[in-house]
């Protein structure tokens, strides 16, 4: 088998997906160590219900994260967990957001898989978005 698969108990599985979500309103508040700690956040949080992230870039109003996971588990189970648990911790931390904000996140995200593109041009273009 090809080492690009991964493996559960009863699954062999290949599922990228790019996801984008943004702040309530695309308020640009993503900034000012905002970004750094949400990094800090989303990596933990992600290796807690075992997806691998491949790449995560955070701007001033929208979040790029290209990551696989598990078909059992669910793409959309993984987005509400990691936009729950970063609007949580992040209010704490940064009083400004909550009056900024009446919650952080939209409940709408972005999720496409990635089918024939390849891994490396998608992970260069999340790279990249910061130069944009």
């Amino acid at each position: 088998m090809c080492s690009c698969f991964k493996t559960n108990s009863n699954v062999v599985y290949s599922c990228k997906y790019h996801v984008v979500w943004c702040p309530k309103y695309r308020r640009k508040v993503l900034v000012n160590r905002v970004d750094m700690r949400l990094k800090e956040i989303i990596h933990p949080t992600a290796q807690e219900f075992r997806p691998s992230v491949i790449e995560l870039e955070v701007m001033p109003d929208h979040v790029h994260l290209l990551c696989e996971v598990d078909p059992q588990f669910g793409i959309h189970r993984l987005v509400r967990n990691l936009k729950g648990r970063s609007s949580r911790l992040l209010r704490q931390e940064f009083p400004w957001l909550r009056s900024r904000l009446p919650t952080l996140w939209t409940h709408a995200y972005f999720a496409a898989t990635l089918g024939g593109a390849p891994l490396a041009v998608i992970q260069q273009s999340i790279e990249n978005q910061k130069g944009v």
